[in-house]
């Protein structure tokens, strides 16, 4: 946001325990600590297994559908290019991927689907488009409240964390909360008839007090073993991340740690993209964003990244941004609700970043107010590619 203070290039962050979690650093458990020191991938218990052997805990039930095209968005999401939301629908995000994908294998560049195209992504088709995961326990006990709309408001709380478990979980699938639904009628995880859906009964959420704050109701519970989608790329490995803030983070978006180098970064403002290129000028990457508005126009013309910022702070300015708000300035806490997400790639045009959105609904259909604005998922895969210097070119 062109209102973000410039200082976030300086990681001055004013975060409150682990910045990317729905808990502080002193609530995580020995056993949470014991098995980040001792697992092969650092992701939590609903890491993919692609290959490996199911939980013990988790039943195996085959899918009720083929799901052809939940099925592609989520290879090309693991192929770093991001179909956005996955939900099983063919839309613009779904079309910039494939078109990110044919232009890296030097096909024709459709958006389609078309026989080139199956035919490459058909070396991935053992990968499932869905499979059943169990809800960890813990997240039963994490605090979910109402954000409020009020920017003064916001400003009181320790961070803007998920409002819901619902929404906790449909971003750690790089979905919506609609489509988790879809996939289990009924509470139940979407299979085949005569498959068994036995499972405990989920965990129960905490007990209300009379002053504690409305908490909006999640379809979904702790201990719950339900179909999502079947994103992959998230193992974390063990001494790749310094910040356990940022760790958690990834492991809350399903983002693994092993990401391809990048030189250089294309923003189309008529596109709704951003691609992403290697050192020797191969496209690695491609995100549909938002950018810019006939207010805050996309600033063309070429710049640098000068910093990263994982779970910044926001300082929220009514005047900058005309709305019509008597609030004046505030500090808004971290968290993946902020509005600039969960991290913010400063450029070297002042006031400029990327970033990420709270709405990942909204990407490529919705303006900004100048910046680039990514899921949170892909602007966490994305900071991790780049570095200080990484030239950045916006283009009409």
């Amino acid at each position: 946001m062109r209102h973000f203070i410039a200082a976030a290039s300086l990681l001055a962050l004013a975060a409150c325990g682990l910045n990317g979690t729905d808990r502080n650093a002193d609530e995580t458990s020995e056993a949470d600590r014991t098995a980040n020191a001792t697992t092969e991938s650092l992701a939590d218990t609903m890491a993919s297994r692609d290959g490996a052997d199911m939980a013990s805990d988790v039943p195996d039930i085959p899918d009720s559908e083929e799901r052809p095209v939940m099925q592609a968005q989520v290879v090309l999401d693991r192929q770093g290019f991001g179909p956005g939301v996955i939900d099983g629908e063919m839309g613009l995000s779904t079309e910039n991927a494939l078109e990110g994908f044919q232009e890296a294998n030097g096909f024709e560049v459709t958006g389609e689907m078309d026989e080139a195209t199956t035919a490459k992504l058909d070396q991935w088709k053992s990968i499932p488009a869905t499979r059943v995961v169990r809800i960890p326990s813990d997240w039963g006990t994490l605090e979910y409240a109402a954000i409020p709309k009020d920017a003064e408001d916001q400003a009181k709380l320790e961070r803007l964390g998920y409002q819901t478990l619902d929404e906790k979980l449909a971003e750690r699938f790089h979905t919506t909360v609609e489509v988790l639904k879809m996939l289990n009628p009924g509470g139940q995880p979407a299979g085949k008839a005569g498959s068994t859906t036995s499972a405990p009964e989920p965990s129960p959420s905490p007990t209300e007090s009379a002053t504690a704050p409305e908490r909006p109701v999640s379809t979904f519970a702790a201990g719950q073993i339900i179909r999502v989608p079947n994103i992959g790329g998230d193992r974390i490995a063990p001494g790749a991340v310094d910040d356990p803030d940022w760790q958690q983070t990834l492991q809350s978006l399903g983002v693994g740690t092993e990401q391809p180098n990048v030189e250089k970064i294309v923003v189309s403002k008529s596109e709704s993209t951003l691609k992403a290129y290697d050192e020797a000028g191969k496209l690695v990457a491609l995100f549909t964003v938002s950018s810019g508005s006939s207010r805050f126009p996309l600033p063309l013309g070429n710049w640098k990244i000068n910093g990263k910022a994982p779970n910044p702070p926001f300082t929220y300015d009514p005047r900058v941004l005309g709305n019509d708000d008597d609030s004046g300035k505030q500090q808004l806490p971290p968290g993946p609700n902020s509005p600039v997400g969960v991290v913010w790639i400063d450029l070297s045009k002042e006031h400029y970043g990327i970033h990420g959105t709270p709405d990942p609904e909204t990407i490529g259909r919705a303006q900004s107010s100048g910046c680039v604005r990514l899921t949170n998922w892909d602007a966490a895969r994305l900071a991790q590619m780049v570095r200080p210097g990484v030239e950045v070119e916006f283009v009409a």
